[in-house]
């Protein structure tokens, strides 16, 4: 039971409703959602990661391939092969 006057303004009890909501949700374990939208930025992150490296591998591969190539068409006879 309260004592006293009651001050009632419609911004205060917003600001009381709000306060409570947040802190029912905090509690709620609602907020573990953040988490886990972290951790798929980091999965995502390391997953970028690894495809920018097989990809650089695999540019190299074909780059030296290419070379080669290239090398065999420039040095080559009609009477030969490379």
């Amino acid at each position: 039971m309260r004592i006293g006057p009651r001050f009632s303004s419609p911004t205060v009890d917003f600001l009381l409703a709000f306060l409570r909501g947040r802190v029912e949700r905090a509690r709620s374990g609602e907020l573990d959602r953040g988490a886990s939208a972290v951790e798929w930025v980091i999965i995502s992150a390391v997953v970028v990661a690894i495809v920018g490296v097989v990809a650089a591998i695999i540019n190299t591969a074909l780059k030296g391939g290419a070379e080669k190539v290239g090398d065999c068409i420039a040095g080559a006879k009609a009477s030969g092969t490379c």
